[in-house]
């Protein structure tokens, strides 16, 4: 394998190469060989079965895990199909890998229960998966096995690197393309590894009611951002509770289908910035990084990372990735009335305090998000309560919304919630 190197360094791979190739021939094994023969069998049946279970794969267990392989297999043919940049260099050392890979693809299994004697394979033909929850990604991965499965009238190379392309081209490579969401993991001295979030929060911005024109203009700027227009990085701030981080995260439902990936990032993971940069640069996707609740006390000066990453240091940031970020500070550092008299004895006062202004202003876009009046608050009740079949007469609704706020966080979207969510779990509302 010349660009597929870590496929041919899979285990289950090596295993299943090693059946199928040594099927069919004269053997004189000795005891020891058959048991070693017998052995492989149980080593490859078993893991294709565990993988099968863990990626949600039913069917054909051994093309599914071989789709799940070269789907997620970045190397530099597949990252050039992503970017739809392949040359006709690329694609005929790929068509030279692929080669191979197409006759073990289509082996028979049952002629391997044949040949050693075992039940196992024969099973994992049609193999069904039990899981009431079937993994997001496993749709891609059935997708592609079924283009690759549909070349099987010809069975040659070209058709399949075809359709691998095809994929490729479509829906990305590796876990970017697996995955909508990621959080940072931090390995060894100062490594990172973006760490994909299998199961996001599933939230819509029709789950928040109210905030019609913020959320038109989150709308816009990512809808530009997802289809390569100009595009601005954006500060959402106001109030506990108001909706702010919901809003960003419901942009993953509003256009994951259209690259959109989001990377939450913490505070005191800033630092990593510029390395998060260097995997996201150049992927056909477009990246938000999502930093909720951020501030900074004064004596804290971690916010430079991320002012030089937005913008004035040297290297310039990808045009696929923005910054969002929430907090309810719209200056975002810390200020006090001592920062005044502090200035008095400041020889350059207005340059302490552009300063502390600097990092709000390099969010292009500040979306306020105000705490509901009394009346905008009833109306969030209400709202919810016909979603969730709250049978309650509206007065009584209200009085008791009323009763709720003033011990558990006064008037906002956040409070309204837990106290729809309050009433759902009293037995006389049980839908």
């Amino acid at each position: 394998m010349l660009l597929y190197q870590s496929l041919a360094q899979d285990s289950l791979f090596q295993g299943m190469e090693k059946l199928i190739s040594a099927a069919g021939a004269e053997k004189k094994d000795s005891k020891k060989q058959k048991k070693n023969r017998q052995s492989l069998c149980e080593k490859v049946a078993g893991g294709l079965i565990a993988k099968g279970e863990e990626l949600g794969l039913s069917g054909n267990l051994w093309q599914g895990y071989l789709s799940w392989l070269l789907a997620g297999d970045e190397n530099v043919f597949s990252l050039a199909c992503e970017r739809r940049e392949a040359s006709q260099e690329l694609l005929r050392f790929a068509l030279m890998d692929i080669e191979p890979v197409v006759r073990l693809f289509f082996a028979d299994l049952r002629e391997l229960d044949r040949e050693y004697g075992t039940l196992w394979f024969t099973m994992l033909i049609d193999y069904v998966n039990r899981k009431t929850k079937t993994p997001l990604f496993a749709t891609s991965i059935q997708k592609l096995t079924g283009s690759l499965r549909e070349t099987s009238s010809v069975k040659n190379a070209e058709a399949f690197l075809g359709a691998l392309r095809s994929y490729y081209e479509g829906n990305g490579v590796g876990e970017f393309g697996f995955y909508r969401a990621f959080r940072l993991e931090l390995t060894g001295t100062n490594g990172v590894q973006l760490k994909p979030i299998p199961e996001p929060d599933e939230v819509r911005l029709s789950d928040l009611v109210g905030y019609e024109l913020q959320k038109e203009k989150l709308l816009a700027n990512t809808e530009a951002f997802v289809k390569r227009r100009a595009a601005n990085n954006c500060l959402l701030f106001g109030p506990a509770g108001t909706g702010k981080s919901s809003s960003i995260k419901a942009l993953l439902s509003e256009y994951k289908d259209q690259g959109l990936r989001i990377l939450e990032l913490y505070k005191h993971e800033m630092f990593a910035l510029p390395k998060i940069l260097e995997k996201l640069r150049g992927r056909n996707y477009r990246f938000i990084i999502f930093m909720d609740d951020l501030s900074f006390e004064d004596s804290e000066t971690d916010y430079k990372y991320l002012k030089a990453v937005m913008e004035g240091g040297l290297e310039k940031k990808p045009d696929n990735v923005l910054i969002y970020a929430t907090s309810n500070r719209r200056h975002l550092i810390r200020e006090s009335f001592t920062d005044r008299e502090e200035g008095e004895n400041d020889l350059h006062k207005n340059d302490t305090v552009q300063e502390k202004l600097s990092l709000a202003y390099r969010f292009g876009i500040t979306i306020y998000f105000g705490s509901p009046n009394q009346k905008e608050f009833q109306n969030i009740v209400r709202s919810l309560a016909e979603r969730y079949a709250i049978d309650l007469p509206e007065a009584e609704l209200f009085l008791e919304a009323n009763r709720f706020e003033l011990t558990h966080g006064g008037l906002s979207g956040r409070t309204a919630q837990a106290f729809i969510d309050y009433l759902r779990g009293r037995e006389n509302t049980v839908e």
